[in-house]
């Protein structure tokens, strides 16, 4: 079969599930990622003979997708800030929202040089790779409480960013840091409660971990408080705290962060693309 039959075939085959737009969108990630045919070289050479082997893990993602999981899993990649960073589902695929976290950070200490920065539930490592890649000459140090999670992350800063220096920890028990240590701290933690499941897509509560997702349902500010008190002896004075936060929670983020003792002036309260509160940012 040429390239351009299979991906016929594979748009054919998903659209049932998917619907047209998406099932388009996932034929193109599967015929780029696991055959080497993007955009143009399928316009070009989508005549060419797909091999055997190149079929079958075709056909074995598709299976899998059609069974329910999302595509990135699927092709074991995801696309972040231009970066094509190695996924699993012991870590969340990373997101347009979490972009613009990168992008709010990288716009606020533009121009700065020799930074000192920590990202905290740092998961596929994401946040922590892009930054080291956008922030020349910076130290960054990323964290998360899984083991799984800390290997993917260890492979993509290996890859991508390999000054990243990766270590287990707890958000909710940070190891004691010298004042001064960390010009900012960056966190996108746990932050969906569990009654906000039923508007969920079945894709991320069947295979995205909950324990990178969900906070307890009285306690939504849980890691955030955490995180806030630990950057208060973590950050040096002046340093920046940045958060990706849940949508409804930007006022009380607003009022905790302001009772913790950051500059009240400083606290902001940022909608992302969407148009909906989505980052919380604090200056010690």
């Amino acid at each position: 079969m040429t390239a351009r039959e299979k991906f016929t075939e594979l748009r054919r085959v998903l659209t049932p599930a998917l619907g047209a737009s998406e099932a388009e969108a996932a034929a193109r990630i599967l015929m780029e990622d696991l055959a080497g045919f993007d955009r143009k070289k399928l316009f070009a050479d989508g005549d060419r003979t797909l091999l055997d082997f190149i079929e079958d893990k075709l056909d074995a993602a598709t299976k899998r997708i059609l069974d329910g999981e999302p595509v990135q899993y699927a092709v074991g990649s995801a696309r972040f800030c231009g970066l094509d960073l190695g996924v699993s589902p012991a870590v969340l695929i990373p997101r347009p929202e979490t972009e613009g976290l990168v992008d709010l950070v990288t716009d606020r200490l533009a121009g700065r040089r020799d930074l000192r920065g920590l990202d905290v539930c740092t998961g596929s490592g994401c946040i922590a790779v892009a930054l080291a890649r956008a922030l020349p000459f910076s130290e960054i140090k990323a964290c998360d409480i899984s083991d799984e999670a800390l290997a993917l992350a260890r492979a993509n800063g290996k890859r991508l960013a390999p000054g990243v220096e990766f270590f287990k920890a707890d958000a909710l028990r940070l190891p004691v840091q010298a004042s001064g240590s960390y010009d900012f701290i960056v966190s996108n933690p746990p932050y969906v409660l569990p009654s906000e499941k039923a508007g969920m897509d079945a894709r991320v509560l069947d295979h995205e971990p909950a324990l990178a997702l969900f906070v307890p349902e009285d306690s939504p500010l849980l890691f955030y408080e955490a995180i806030a008190d630990y950057a208060l002896k973590a950050l040096r004075q002046g340093g920046m705290l940045f958060f990706e936060i849940n949508q409804a929670e930007g006022g009380a983020m607003r009022k905790m962060l302001a009772d913790k003792g950051f500059d009240r002036s400083s606290i902001e309260i940022l909608k992302d693309f969407t148009g909906r509160d989505r980052y919380a940012i604090a200056r010690r």
